[in-house]
């Protein structure tokens, strides 16, 4: 008896992200990225560093399916980024969040309204949203600033309501893309310890970043990109600094 076709594991259970061999040239044919491989696992909390042109950015831009590689394999949470229909593409997002270093946030809403959009977008009944932007909220710190628009709130707080609709949505990856660029080091660190406590919760963290104090107290895993290149990536890792 014949068996039943099965849809292939393009991962293992424990995986992510995985990258085989990625390359990403956007003109002229220099890489951003050449040839990086890596695997990154569930519940990691993962820094990725180095300097501008290092090619940070693209590396972001392609775990969201922003670009395309030139040339490898990229895979994350089970899809195929390569090969990925277009009209999926939106609900592989879904299960990403992404915190950026200027906020993004909508000036004229107040933090109740920023948080419950992120749940809009996708339809989630209007009981539900008023069950899970409180309580995201409070993991977050902001309970109650609810009513406030961003314009009231410190850096911090902002990023802390930036933080909060990347999370209501339950991701199963947070991508921080410079969270602390635009915060004093108080704020960052307080920015640092919440993202902490969302990995010990379960989510895995990656996070973008030139900071070399945060990298080094954190002591997580680092991954170092050179002009497009992996040069490190080590468990309790530091900033690498070495040429």
């Amino acid at each position: 008896m014949a068996l039943p076709n099965r849809k292939k594991k393009l991962m293992e259970d424990d995986e992510v992200i995985v990258m085989e061999n990625v390359s990403k040239s956007y003109q002229a044919g220099i890489p951003a990225l050449s040839n990086v491989s890596l695997k990154i696992k569930k519940g990691e909390f993962v820094f990725v560093v180095g300097d501008s042109g290092s090619g940070k950015s693209t590396f972001i831009k392609l775990l969201l399916r922003e670009i395309v590689p030139t040339e490898g394999n990229l895979y994350v949470l089970n899809y195929n980024l390569n090969k990925i229909k277009h009209r999926k593409i939106p609900k592989f997002r879904r299960n990403l969040g992404v915190v950026f270093q200027d906020f993004r946030l909508l000036k004229d809403r107040n933090v109740y309204e920023n948080v419950a959009f992120a749940q809009r977008i996708i339809q989630v009944p209007g009981k539900q949203i008023r069950k899970n932007v409180p309580k995201v909220l409070a993991t977050v710190g902001l309970a109650g600033k609810y009513k406030a628009k961003p314009g009231k709130l410190s850096g911090g707080e902002q990023q802390r309501v930036a933080i909060a609709r990347a999370l209501v949505n339950r991701p199963t990856v947070l991508l921080a893309d410079e969270p602390t660029g635009n915060l004093d080091p108080n704020n960052s660190m307080e920015i640092m310890r919440l993202l902490e406590e969302i990995n010990n919760a379960g989510t895995t963290v990656i996070m973008v970043t030139h900071n070399k104090d945060i990298v080094n107290a954190m002591q997580k895993r680092v991954i170092t990109l050179r002009k497009g290149v992996i040069v490190s990536d080590h468990e309790r890792g530091g900033y690498d600094d070495e040429d």
